[in-house]
C-alpha cells in the first residue's frame, strides 16, 4: 500500500514538476533574448536638413526623438524616479515592498488601486512586450524585468524608459514631450516644467494642462511632493516651482509645419533607395526648404482658408456636453499660471450664454466670448455648405451651455482672457514657392492640416486651372507674331455643335468689349479675346508650348483649353510661371540638393540646370502683361506689396477652384484653393477673393526674408528688360501708333513688330462705332469689380 501511495506522489510531482517547467517554457519563448535586450539600439534613422542645414525631421522606424541620459536634466531623472519608482536606483527589477503595500492599499480599498510596477517593468511592456492585460503577460513582465537588470546598467535602463514612454499629444520619449508640451528641447526643461512632464506618465489624457489645468497643477504638485520627500528638492523649491507659469505651447501644429514637405521627400527617397535604406540606412537629406518661408506658407493659407470657410457660414458646435456651472468654475485655473498666446486656437466649452456674451472655457481657463467677435456666423449650414437657416443677430441663438466649440485667443490683456469663435474649415488649400533662379522648392503646404489629411495637394491634385492658364496662351501669342498691342473683337461667339448643342462663351461680367487689344484682354481675363486668340494661334501650337514650359497634360484638344480646361497640380502651374520670372529659361522644381549615406558617400547631388525654353522677349512681355493684372486688373490686391511683381487669378465654373499664380524677380508662388469632393466654393469665391488674398500674405513674409523693401530702390526689385525689346507710343483705343489727336500709351515690342499704322480718325471711328452697337448688349450687366476671375 505505502508502495502505491509513494509512486503516487511521485507521479502527481512529475506532473508538478512538468506543467510548472512548460509554463516556464512557454513563458520564456514569449520574452526576447538577452542579446535582444542589449542589442536594442535605436535603427540609425534617416535626417532631413533645410537649407541652412537645421534639422527639420527624420525617418525611423521607433517613434519619437531619441536623446542620450546626459542631455536630459538631473531634475527630470529625479521627478520620474520620485514619483514612479522611488527605490529604481536600489531593486533589481522587482520592488517587492512595492508589491506588499499596493496588496495592503488594495485590500482596504476593496478594489485594485494602486500598482506596483518598477520602470523596468514600465520598460519591458512598452518596449519588448504587448500591451494586454493577463496574468501571464505580467509574469512575462517580471521575467523580462529581471533579466533587463542582470545585463543592463541602471543609466541604461533610465535612458531607454525616457525615450519610449508616452506622454499625450502623440508624444513618445522625453524630447517629443518637451516639443509638444513647452516648444524646447528637454535640456531646456526646468525644475516646474519637468514635474509637469513626469506627472503625465501616470494617465496622460487625464492629466494634460490642455483639457484640465487645474488636474494638471495638482498633479505636478504631487510629483514636487514626492521629489521633496525623497531629499531631491527643498521646500521653497516645491513652493516656487508651483507658482512658476507655465508657457505652455498652443500651437501644436508648429511642429507639424514641414510635415508636408518631408512627405514629398519620404516618397522620393522610398522610389529612389527602397524602404529599408530610407528607414534604417542613417542618410543625410540635405533640402532646398526655408524654414521662415515654410512657417509663412502655413500660416498663411491656414488664415485664408478660415476666412474662406467663414463665408460659407457656422456649421454649429463641434459637440455637447452636460455641465455643471458652479464645478466648472470652482475648477477653472488661474489665468496667471498659464501663458497663451494672442492667434493660438483652441477647443473650449461653453459655461453660460447672453445675447451679447459667453463665458467659455479653455485649458482650465475661462474668458470671455463676445457677440461682435462671432459676427460671421451669421448662417447656419450643413457640412456640404447647404444654408439650414439665417440666424439671429445674438449669441443665444448659436450657442447654448454645454456646447464645444473652436476659439482665437484674441485679447490676453485684461482681467480674463477675450476669445473669438472660429472653426476648422472644410476647404482645402495648397502654396507652392521656388526660387526662380535655382529652381529650389522653398515651401509646400499641401492642405490646412496635415494631422487631418496628409495628402498633399500641392504635388498631387489635379485641378482644373480656369483662367490661370490664359498667360500661357498669350505668351504662346507672342511667339507667335502677336503683341501685347494686337486687337481682337470682343463679341458674341457661337459655336454651333449638333451632338451636344451651341456653345455660347461669355466674359466673366457677361459684356463685351469690341476691339480690345491683348495686354487688356488678359488684364481683365477676357474669355471671349482668349478663346478668339486661341483659336487664331492654335491648340497644337499653345499645347505645344505649355509642354515646354513643363506643363505635362493631357490637354484638351479644343477651344475649352482657352477657359483653363486641363487638370495641373500648384507645383506643376507654378513652375510654368518660373519660366517668365527666369527670362524663358526652365530649372526643373528640386527639393533635394543632395543625399548623403552613413558613411559620407553622396548618393545623389542635384544641381539646378536651367535650360532656355521660349526667348527672353516672350518671356518679358508676358511678364509685363501680368504686371499690369497686378497694377489695375484682377490681381489687384497683389498691389498692397508695394514692389514690382506679376501674377494672374483663376476661377474655374461653379467657382470649383480658385487660383493665384504670381512672382517676384526672386521668388515664384502659387496658391490653389477648393474642396477635395470639387463641389462649389461659393457665389463669388474667385481666384481674386479667395486665392490670392493668401498669395499676398505669404508673398509679403517670404520676400521681407529674402528682399526686405525699400522704397529707394524699386528699379532694383524691377523686372529686367531683355536685348531685343524696344518700346513705342500707341493709342490706347486702337493698338496702333499714336497721333497727337489721340491718347497715349507706352508699349512694349519685339523688334521689328512695332505697328506701321497711325491710328487715324478712320480706325479710331470704326472701333467706336463697333463698341457703341455692343454697349447695347451690355445693359444690367454690371458686376463689381472685386468679383472679377
Amino acid at each position: 500500500m505505502k508502495g502505491i501511495i509513494v509512486k503516487s506522489i511521485l507521479f502527481v510531482l512529475v506532473i508538478i514538476i512538468g506543467v510548472l517547467a512548460g509554463a516556464q517554457v512557454a513563458l520564456i519563448r514569449g520574452v526576447p533574448r538577452i542579446e535582444e535586450i542589449k542589442g536594442f539600439v535605436p535603427a540609425v534613422s534617416t535626417k532631413v536638413y533645410a537649407d541652412d542645414d537645421t534639422l527639420i525631421g527624420e525617418f525611423k522606424i521607433e517613434k519619437g526623438v531619441y536623446v542620450s541620459i546626459d542631455k536630459i536634466p538631473e531634475h527630470m531623472i529625479k521627478a520620474v524616479v520620485a514619483v514612479e519608482d522611488a527605490r529604481f536606483w536600489r531593486h533589481k527589477g522587482l520592488d517587492y515592498f512595492a508589491i506588499i503595500r499596493a496588496i495592503f492599499k488594495d485590500i482596504i480599498a476593496g478594489r485594485i488601486k494602486e500598482g506596483a510596477s518598477t520602470i523596468t517593468q514600465q520598460l519591458a511592456k512598452v518596449v519588448f512586450l504587448s500591451p494586454e492585460k493577463t496574468i501571464v503577460r505580467k509574469l512575462k513582465e517580471a521575467t523580462l524585468a529581471y533579466r533587463i537588470e542582470k545585463n543592463l546598467t541602471k543609466k541604461e535602463i533610465m535612458e531607454l524608459y525616457l525615450n519610449k514612454i508616452y506622454f499625450g499629444r502623440g508624444a513618445n520619449g522625453v524630447e517629443m514631450a518637451a516639443r509638444s508640451y513647452f516648444g524646447k528641447s528637454i535640456s531646456e526643461v526646468n525644475l516646474a516644467e519637468a514635474a509637469l512632464l513626469c506627472g503625465l506618465i501616470k494617465a496622460p489624457s487625464r492629466y494634460t494642462p490642455y483639457s484640465n489645468l487645474d488636474k494638471a497643477k495638482q498633479r505636478q504638485h504631487v510629483v514636487l511632493t514626492r521629489m521633496q520627500e525623497e531629499g531631491y528638492i527643498t521646500e521653497k523649491q516645491v513652493n516656487d516651482a508651483y507658482q512658476q507659469p507655465l508657457y505652455l505651447t498652443s500651437v501644436r501644429h508648429e511642429q507639424y509645419t514641414h510635415n508636408y514637405f518631408l512627405e514629398y521627400v519620404r516618397k522620393h527617397l522610398e522610389d529612389e533607395y527602397g524602404a529599408e535604406v530610407t528607414y534604417k540606412g542613417g542618410l543625410k537629406v540635405y533640402t532646398t526648404l526655408n524654414k521662415n518661408m515654410q512657417r509663412a506658407a502655413v500660416n498663411s493659407l491656414k488664415e485664408g482658408l478660415m476666412a474662406v470657410d467663414k463665408r460659407q457660414g457656422f456649421r454649429g458646435p463641434l459637440g455637447h456636453k452636460d455641465i455643471n456651472l458652479e464645478e466648472e468654475l470652482e475648477k477653472q485655473g488661474s489665468f496667471e499660471k498659464v501663458v497663451m498666446r494672442e492667434g493660438d486656437i483652441m477647443t473650449a466649452t461653453v459655461l453660460k450664454v447672453s445675447s451679447t456674451e459667453a463665458d467659455v472655457k479653455t485649458m482650465g481657463i475661462v474668458g470671455q466670448l463676445n457677440l461682435s467677435d462671432a459676427q460671421w456666423a451669421d448662417r447656419l449650414v450643413n457640412s456640404k455648405g447647404k444654408l439650414v437657416r439665417k440666424l439671429r443677430y445674438n449669441l443665444t441663438s448659436i450657442l447654448k451651455p454645454g456646447d464645444i466649440i473652436k476659439v482665437r485667443l484674441k485679447d490676453r490683456g485684461g482681467r480674463r482672457p477675450v476669445f473669438a469663435l472660429e472653426q476648422d474649415p472644410l476647404v482645402q488649400g495648397a502654396i507652392v514657392a521656388i526660387e526662380a533662379s535655382t529652381g529650389y522648392i522653398r515651401a509646400i503646404v499641401g492642405g490646412y492640416d496635415f494631422n487631418e489629411s496628409e495628402f498633399n495637394r500641392a504635388m498631387s491634385a489635379r485641378r482644373q486651372a480656369g483662367s490661370a492658364f490664359k498667360p500661357i496662351i498669350y505668351a504662346a501669342a507672342m511667339d507667335n507674331g502677336y503683341t501685347p498691342a494686337s486687337s481682337i473683337i470682343d463679341e458674341p461667339l457661337v459655336y454651333k455643335n449638333e451632338k451636344d448643342g451651341d456653345w455660347k462663351p461669355e466674359n466673366y461680367d457677361g459684356k463685351f468689349n469690341g476691339a480690345t487689344r491683348l495686354r487688356e484682354g488678359l488684364i481683365h481675363s477676357r474669355n471671349i479675346i482668349t478663346i478668339k486668340l486661341l483659336e487664331e494661334v492654335g491648340v497644337d501650337k499653345v499645347t505645344a508650348f505649355a509642354r515646354s514650359l513643363g506643363l505635362k497634360g493631357p490637354f484638351p484638344q479644343d477651344l475649352t483649353l482657352a477657359l483653363g480646361s486641363l487638370s495641373v497640380s500648384p507645383l506643376e502651374l507654378t513652375s510654368a510661371f518660373s519660366v517668365f520670372a527666369q527670362g524663358g529659361i526652365r530649372t526643373p522644381p528640386i527639393a533635394l540638393k543632395y543625399v548623403v549615406d552613413s558613411e559620407g558617400k553622396v548618393l545623389e547631388n542635384n544641381i539646378p540646370k536651367g535650360q532656355s525654353v521660349i526667348s527672353a522677349q516672350t518671356a518679358f512681355l508676358a511678364t509685363s502683361m501680368l504686371e499690369d493684372v497686378v497694377k489695375s486688373g484682377t490681381g489687384k490686391r497683389a498691389r498692397a506689396l508695394n514692389r514690382p511683381v506679376a501674377g494672374k487669378t483663376g476661377t474655374t465654373n461653379e467657382y470649383r477652384d480658385a487660383w493665384f499664380i504670381g512672382y517676384s524677380k526672386e521668388l515664384v508662388a502659387g496658391v490653389w484653393v477648393g474642396f477635395d469632393d470639387v463641389r462649389t466654393l461659393g457665389h463669388g469665391e474667385t481666384g481674386a477673393r479667395a486665392a490670392s488674398p493668401i498669395w499676398v500674405s505669404f508673398m509679403g513674409r517670404a520676400l521681407s526674408e529674402i528682399s526686405p523693401y525699400d522704397s529707394g530702390d524699386v528699379e532694383k526689385m524691377s523686372f529686367p528688360v531683355p536685348n531685343g525689346i524696344v518700346t513705342a507710343v500707341i493709342d490706347p483705343l486702337t493698338g496702333l501708333l499714336a497721333t497727337n489727336a489721340t491718347e497715349k500709351m507706352v508699349e512694349f515690342f519685339k523688334e521689328g513688330t512695332v505697328p506701321t499704322i497711325y491710328a487715324t480718325d478712320f480706325y479710331r471711328d470704326l472701333i467706336l462705332k463697333q463698341k457703341g452697337e455692343l454697349s447695347k448688349l451690355n445693359k444690367g450687366k454690371d458686376v463689381a469689380d472685386d468679383s472679377i476671375d
